[in-house]
């Protein structure tokens, strides 16, 4: 069987080169916990492909796919008939996802280096379009959103998962605080709108709706699943943190040594509220999107 993977380089990161270092610093870390993701988001990913109605012989563009944990979860749906283009900013995260795909024999699958605000796809025909945990980090949401449209055909399908509000994600709060604290940052003020490009930046209730009404979607749907992240203990969580969660690492990178060490160790203890006889559980709530490119 043929495996290679072709690799296509589109659009432009430009501005958002810190946001690509930042994930190809990343990229090692989040595959090395593939299994652990993908344990974790296994209902909420297959309920995103359920949204976008993915199916044998059909063409996919993932958005954001990071390593490709959901990547060849598409291509096994779709088929050796099928192709599924998995497109990221990071060309490390890409590679990795590339090598998971010929280690899987699944030669369906092509990788195309771009933002997802700048995929230069308009007129591809794609079946679906998906993203999970990618579009909350673009800074011009709307234009990631306008950008998945216009790669798909009209009546394309394409779903969406982000995090949702502060308060139904508890874990996130407590990592975002303390190292806001340890980085000597200022608190983020409760109730106040999430930054642009944050975690939690499309958890807003209709934020989503709105922005997939003005990108041109129609039969918009949002609702929220439940995702708890299950680890054998808090130091298991915070070891996938550590080494895959720029968000959290990049505020804590200036620090010297020592306080890092401070910082995590105070995340631990705060994080003990979420162990049980089990082990670690922490909540999580996402938000599904679904919509069709038809307005």
């Amino acid at each position: 069987m043929n495996t290679a993977i072709t690799l296509l380089y589109g659009g432009n990161p430009g501005p958002s080169a810190a946001a690509a270092q930042a994930w190809d610093q990343a990229a090692d870390g989040w595959n090395a916990h593939g299994t652990l993701i993908g344990a974790w988001l296994k209902d909420a990913t297959t309920a995103m492909l359920d949204a976008a109605a993915i199916g044998p012989g059909q063409r996919v563009l993932d958005i954001a796919a990071g390593a490709g944990e959901q990547t060849l979860a598409i291509a096994r749906r779709i088929g050796s008939h099928g192709r599924v283009l998995a497109s990221d900013i990071s060309p490390r995260i890409l590679a990795l996802a590339g090598a998971n795909a010929r280690a899987a024999g699944l030669s369906q699958v092509a990788l195309h280096l771009a933002d997802a605000q700048k995929l230069g796809l308009d007129g591809a025909g794609f079946d679906a379009a998906v993203s999970r945990l990618g579009l909350m980090f673009c800074p011009e949401p709307l234009q990631a959103l306008q950008q998945a449209r216009a790669a798909l055909k009209p009546g394309g399908r394409f779903a969406a998962l982000v995090f949702g509000m502060p308060e139904r994600n508890p874990c996130l709060v407590t990592l975002m605080a303390s190292a806001r604290a340890h980085a000597g940052l200022p608190a983020l003020v409760p109730g106040a709108a999430p930054a642009a490009g944050s975690l939690m930046s499309l958890g807003p209730p209709g934020l989503l709706e709105q922005l997939l009404r003005q990108a041109g979607f129609g039969e918009i749907e949002v609702r929220p699943l439940s995702a708890p992240f299950a680890a054998p203990s808090s130091a298991h969580y915070l070891d996938f943190v550590r080494s895959a969660a720029p968000p959290i690492t990049q505020m804590l990178a200036r620090l010297p040594v020592d306080q890092q060490r401070s910082a995590w160790r105070d995340m631990d203890a705060q994080l003990q509220r979420h162990v049980g006889a089990s082990g670690f559980c922490g909540p999580n709530e996402l938000l599904l999107c679904s919509a069709s490119s038809a307005p």
